[in-house]
């Protein structure tokens, strides 16, 4: 079998059937930006995106994957025009998004899938959107800013 991974197609070795998509991501592509966090779909820290949808990847096994393109917080930015940052990403630092930054990937990840999806949301739209990742350190209002402002400022131009 065979996945896509921020573009590129990785083979994945029979022995490895029925691992958690989190789990090949980070131990076998060796790509850490995704992170595990409660390993039940709850937490938001392993969200990626599967063919443009946010997706806990602690919740998806391999071989669930097929032709789908899978694109992680590395990828990212590959997916927009606007330079080496995706608009949300570009948000998050201007806004001072991140403190201990665990939860980041995975509220970036839902945040431009949202985004793309939704351009213009409602600030009530933002909250309950990004309701389903938690952030220990309570950044929310941060979040919900640095969302905010890439819809305000029209940049999230990315579709992957």
């Amino acid at each position: 079998m065979r996945i896509e991974i921020n573009g590129k197609f990785l083979a994945v070795p029979a022995s490895l059937s029925g691992i958690t998509l989190l789990d090949f991501i980070r131990d076998f592509v060796g790509l850490k930006g995704t992170k595990f966090g409660c390993g039940m779909g709850l937490c938001g820290a392993c969200t990626v995106h599967i063919d443009g949808v946010a997706t806990r990847s602690c919740q998806v096994r391999i071989d669930d994957v097929g032709a789908k393109a899978i694109t992680t917080i590395e990828g990212l930015a590959a997916t927009a025009s606007a330079g080496p940052l995706h608009p949300v990403q570009k948000a998050w630092v201007e806004e001072s998004v991140p403190q201990c930054g665990y939860c980041q990937p995975g509220q970036i990840m839902t945040a431009a899938a949202f985004l793309s999806r939704n351009p213009d949301p409602s600030n009530n739209e933002i909250r309950q959107e990004m309701s389903g990742n938690l952030c220990r350190c309570g950044t929310y209002e941060r979040i919900r800013k640095a969302v905010a402002r890439v819809a305000r400022e029209g940049e999230n131009n990315a579709h992957d």
